[in-house]
């Protein structure tokens, strides 16, 4: 070999090391967990107090210091203020639908609502794209406990990426499935019986198997069946737990929900939704949310923690959020009567794991968190973050069976990602 060709071999392997050594290698989420606040949290009384503000507004509540200097959030919420270094708080959400309709598809899919056409959600968006790499036993996308019943959140992706809505609660003894193993489930045999005997008496699906749509209705079935006599459904088993860690998340079905997500969290299931609802709180609002934050907040603070110490929380991205928040100031005239209506100028999410910094705060809203002062942030913001922290590309095209030439987001939608809030490394593969 050449002197002069050692020479350049040379300089390629100096700039190529080089350039590691400056480049961070990129992670990427395996994992996300989404607590859809159905209905609309307050700002005020979670991730945006206002104690200064008149009595019309915060109602005499306080605020409390978190374990990160500077830091505050509502007194509704003692045990998540000490894991603020573990997320970040994002209090100047904004957009301009305050119907739950129109506000859960922009807040699902970034895009406004009409046109003709319905896109995916978030979560069956990943579950697609991430069914690639993820081999196991659940379904990609799993819903705890309930559907969000607004549209169709696979829109035009296919039944494939629809998720598995679990029903049921997470909190008695019989959850989830008939069938999937859990406290005071049924057991293998029973669910193989019970399928043999359903194959005997349906004289109609054998002979109908010649039918696409029958076919496709077949393999749905078989692949429940799957799910239900493998050891995956063993994931919704809570009585595996101690009683300990039952009772730290709390024995209501959003603590329980948590907990379950944590146990699919672990297998790597790409996305996982917990619909958390009863928060639509336009009459006896304080009453309401005294329950709702006390839950919340327990549950919460729990899954964070224990994420954190199995070593999780850097693969596993929660957030945080419902379509809008509530008006800043309190209706007290009849018929609502101490009640906050729906509002969507500025209001709250969180974010924590999956490639977040923990003990950050993104935007600043007014004195009675009413109107955005500085760094809004929109959903389709949000929305490209996560699919960035989960290493795929936001500004991509997005496969779909009608032939439809489309980007993920919208091509306007790049500017305002959180990108601040990233950790070193983290972001789109390349």
């Amino acid at each position: 070999m050449s002197k002069s060709l050692v020479a350049l071999v040379a300089a390629i392997l100096l700039t190529t090391l080089s350039g590691a050594e400056k480049t961070p290698p990129r992670s990427h989420a395996r994992s996300v967990i989404e607590i859809w606040v159905w209905g609309g949290p307050s700002q005020l009384e979670t991730f945006d107090p206002k104690p200064n503000a008149p009595f019309d507004y915060n109602n005499g509540l306080k605020s409390i210091p978190t374990n990160v200097p500077g830091i505050e959030v509502s007194e509704m919420l003692p045990k998540l203020a000490q894991q603020a270094d573990k997320y970040c708080i994002i209090r100047t959400m904004t957009h301009p639908h305050r119907g739950h309709e129109t506000a859960t598809y922009l807040m699902q899919t970034g895009r406004e609502p009409g046109g003709g056409v319905v896109y995916p959600a978030l979560g069956a968006v990943i579950a697609m794209f991430k069914s690639k790499e993820y081999k196991g036993d659940i379904p990609p996308y799993v819903i705890l406990t309930v559907p969000k019943g607004r549209f169709a959140e696979i829109g035009f992706l296919g039944e494939q990426y629809a998720p598995l809505v679990t029903g049921g609660n997470p909190n008695s003894k019989s959850f989830v499935v008939d069938g999937i193993t859990a406290s005071g489930g049924q057991s293998k045999e029973l669910v193989e019986k019970r399928f043999e005997v359903l194959n005997e008496i349906d004289t109609f699906g054998r002979a109908a198997k010649t039918i696409p749509a029958m076919r496709e209705f077949a393999a749905a079935g078989a692949e429940a069946r799957r799910i239900m006599s493998g050891d995956g459904g063993k994931v919704f088993d809570l009585s595996l737990e101690s009683d300990a860690m039952r009772e730290k998340y709390g024995r209501n079905p959003v603590g329980q929900a948590c907990l379950v997500a944590r146990r699919l969290a672990q297998l790597g299931v790409p996305y996982i939704t917990i619909n958390a609802q009863g928060w639509d709180s336009h009459k006896r609002h304080f009453e309401t949310m005294k329950q709702r934050t006390a839950e919340m907040d327990q549950a919460m603070s729990a899954l964070l923690e224990d994420l954190a110490d199995k070593k999780l929380l850097d693969t596993t991205l929660v957030w945080w959020s419902g379509e809008f928040g509530r008006t800043p100031k309190i209706d007290r005239e009849a018929p609502w009567n101490g009640g906050r209506n729906h509002y969507s100028a500025c209001f709250s999410a969180m974010v924590a794991g999956g490639g977040f910094v923990g003990g950050k705060v993104v935007g600043v809203s007014d004195s009675v968190a009413g109107k955005v002062v500085s760094r809004p942030v929109a959903p389709q913001d949000l929305l490209g973050s996560i699919y960035e922290l989960c290493g795929i590309d936001p500004d991509g095209s997005l496969p779909n069976p009608i032939g439809l030439k489309t980007t993920l987001l919208p091509p306007e939608s790049k500017a305002g990602r959180l990108r601040e809030i990233y950790k070193e490394g983290a972001g789109l593969k390349k």
